[in-house]
């Protein structure tokens, strides 16, 4: 992994932050890119979905799928060139290394699309993670390809498109209920994961980033809660390839366990909701039980996403206040400003207006396309964390203690949140949302 510390801000910053730092450069890309789809922008989707072999050759490997892959390339790799030679990196290096980073992000989209793989619930995330993750450590990743790895900058991009989807319409079908379960999830499994992290002697910053991760979403929660406090991001690395490692078997096993144990489908959708990372794997896992278990699952998956800024803006406030080392900036709105992570705020903003500002024809006509763009976006992400990420320092970073830690907090998650699934949504204290 990348041995590189995010930019520590000064007290000031000149307007220059707007078009220099990554945080807002994400955030300008993904509006970019959402205007020019709401001012009528349109692109062929390209086809990855696949059942037979024989429809690789009648529907993905022809000239006008190929010409809409590499459309949807080189829309990606002229925004990001931009922000590359913004941030003063060379736009030559990166157009040498992106091609084959795209290539691989097709690929792991391309394994995804089978119908009976997505089926079992393992989404392109996990291939992506899984691309890179050979190439770095069977291979190594050469150097020509790093100008292009650029992890946090792709993710980024990618939430803020994120929040295109997460309607308040659709969080208050369940009522407050998926809200009522977010909160009490995050505090109570945050608190703990930290606690235990600490008993374990992990240093503060990475107790953070580990008991956001597991806490809230996952990686989504992991890039906020480093940008929150200004972390490391060899660190936020190795908690997001813990969460890609950890979440495979989840998403395949919970359903099954749900089906063992006859546990309600209303019930274990708001337990896979809870419990499992991204948004994909929910959807797949409520999928293998019923529309109900799916519905529910997402519901109160978009819940807890909708805490990620509230989060953010919590941790840079208790991170500015704790502060007290060398640089110890003494705590103002100013400061605090400066160091919530710009592209939460984006995620947020984008929330708002496509839940009460565009039309609702126009968010069902844009939802696929801008789904599209996210997915590559993401796609890129998670095989750069697979690139810069190595098994030896899962094992070996301060001894292998950020791991358990990170285990411990899951594990405590996965049964604090059946609980509180079978309380809140098994009709005990509320009446039982219907769904499906």
């Amino acid at each position: 992994m990348e041995s590189s510390t995010v930019e520590k801000l000064s007290p000031t910053r000149p307007w220059t932050s707007l078009v220099r730092q990554e945080d807002w450069l994400a955030v300008w890309t993904a509006v970019v890119l959402i205007l020019l789809v709401l001012a009528g922008f349109r692109i062929t989707m390209p086809i990855f979905g696949w059942d037979a072999p024989s429809d690789l050759l009648g529907s993905i490997f022809i000239i006008d799928n190929f010409i809409a892959i590499l459309l949807f390339g080189f829309t990606v790799a002229i925004l990001t060139s931009l922000v590359a030679r913004l941030m003063g990196s060379s736009v030559v290096k990166f157009f040498v290394g992106f091609p084959v980073l795209y290539i691989l992000a097709c690929v792991a989209l391309l394994l995804a699309g089978n119908e009976t793989v997505s089926n079992w619930g393992f989404e392109y995330v996990i291939f992506a993670f899984l691309v890179g993750l050979i190439i770095s450590n069977c291979v190594g990743v050469p150097n020509w390809l790093l100008e292009a790895v650029r992890t946090e900058f792709y993710i980024k991009v990618g939430l803020v498109i994120l929040g295109t989807n997460i309607l308040f319409g659709n969080i208050m079908q369940g009522g407050f209920l998926g809200l009522i379960q977010a909160i009490l999830v995050v505090t109570v499994v945050w608190s703990l994961c930290f606690r235990l992290a600490k008993r374990l002697n992990v240093d503060d910053e990475f107790a953070v980033i580990l008991a956001s991760a597991v806490s809230i979403c996952g990686v989504s929660a992991a890039i906020a809660a480093c940008g929150a406090i200004q972390g490391d991001r060899k660190k936020l690395s190795y908690v997001t390839s813990l969460v890609l490692i950890v979440a495979a078997p989840m998403m395949v096993v919970m359903p099954y366990l749900i089906r063992i144990f006859s546990i309600p489908d209303v019930v274990g959708g708001a337990w896979l909701g809870g419990t499992l990372d991204t948004s994909a794997s929910v959807v797949a896992s409520g999928e293998m039980i019923s529309e109900v278990t799916r519905d529910a699952a997402v519901v109160v998956k978009l819940s807890q996403n909708v805490l990620i800024g509230v989060a953010a803006f919590m941790l840079t406030v208790w991170w500015t206040v704790k502060d007290k080392g060398e640089h110890h900036i003494r705590p103002s709105a100013k400061v605090i400003w400066e160091r919530f992570p710009k592209f939460v705020l984006g995620f947020i903003v984008a929330s708002f207006i496509f839940s009460f500002v565009v039309s609702e024809a126009q968010v069902v006509e844009t939802k696929a396309l801008l789904t599209n763009f996210r997915t590559v976006w993401f796609a890129l992400a998670f095989v750069s964390i697979g690139l810069e990420t190595r098994f030896t320092d899962l094992l070996t970073v301060q001894g292998g203690r950020p791991a358990l830690a990170f285990l411990g907090g899951q594990v405590f998650n996965i049964f604090w949140t059946l609980l509180l699934a079978y309380l809140i949504f098994g009709g005990v204290f509320f009446k039982q949302p219907a769904f499906g």
